[in-house]
């Protein structure tokens, strides 16, 4: 999708732009995949806030999306509509199989409507099917890569995103993340070959306060600029430091570069490099 600008009649509409949703063929999305979805605010079950700023928004359904793609192997589909989805940056298609079982999955850059994809061992590697990662060739572009086979995909999922299969060696494929890292993944783990689509959408300047409330983000209040009885970062005369060793959250740990990974994590031995460049030992 390309990038739209607005005449400047307000001032917040002078920076604003905007997708134009041309690739977008459907307006509603189908009945039978979709189920409402319940604002928690950022609350628990027991009713306290677990994640700060969130609230409000536009009201929105969730789209169900099919991540595993094993369900129907060897059928060929039919894309039959690229549709928005307001649960994610990138687009969604519309399938429907032979057998007339409608499905969505994330749409990748270049799919459109009438093209045919599939899944399974024997689809070929093209853009939009999905079949396990000894299947693919080395330097395929990939994304909805599985970390467990049969599990679903849960690595580049996001508007823009592609990873690279780098090698296959036993058990294992090597893959490049958007990130840089380069991890390994068991080769029997499933991915859809392409790119995500929908790769304008970082590029979008929302231009007003009012948007980003509508995305169900509430205002974010700097600590320098509370009291000492509300924030470490709190008090002093006019725009005063930090006035302790490094910067900290409102509960006084330590924040902002803090790694907070498990240094004996399982899945270290996985990853080659990590996107700093470094190699785990």
């Amino acid at each position: 999708m390309g990038i739209k600008k607005y005449n400047p009649y307000t001032p917040s509409r002078r920076q604003m732009t905007g997708l134009d949703f041309d690739v977008i063929t459907k307006s509603t999305p189908e009945r039978s995949l979709v189920v409402s979805l319940k604002k928690s605010s950022g609350r628990n079950n027991q009713g306290k806030i677990t994640v700060r700023h969130r609230g409000g928004g536009s009201r929105r359904k969730y789209r169900i999306i099919d991540f595993k793609r094993n369900a129907y192997d060897g059928i060929p589909a039919k894309v039959i509509a690229i549709e928005y989805d307001p649960n994610r940056t990138a687009n969604i298609a519309l399938i429907m199989y032979q057998t007339g079982i409608k499905s969505y999955i994330i749409a990748p850059e270049g799919l459109t409507v009438g093209s045919t994809i599939m899944s399974g061992e024997t689809a070929e590697a093209r853009v939009g099917n999905c079949l396990p990662l000894q299947n693919i060739p080395v330097g395929t572009s990939v994304h909805n890569i599985e970390l467990y086979p049969g599990k679903g995909g849960q690595m580049v999922r996001s508007a823009g995103g592609s990873a690279q299969l780098m090698a296959k060696e036993g058990k294992y494929a090597t893959l490049r993340l958007p990130s840089g890292e380069m991890r390994m993944v068991p080769i029997n783990c499933r991915a859809t070959i392409g790119t995500v689509g929908n790769g304008e959408h970082s590029l979008v300047n929302y231009g007003k306060a009012g948007r980003i409330r509508h995305k169900g983000i509430r205002p974010t209040v700097r600590g320098s600029v509370m009291n000492p009885n509300d924030h470490p970062h709190g008090g002093g005369e006019g725009r005063a430091p930090i006035g302790r060793p490094g910067p900290s959250t409102p509960w006084g740990k330590p924040a902002l570069g803090l790694k907070t990974r498990k240094q004996k994590k399982h899945s270290n031995k996985l990853i080659v490099r990590r996107r700093d460049g470094r190699t785990l030992k």
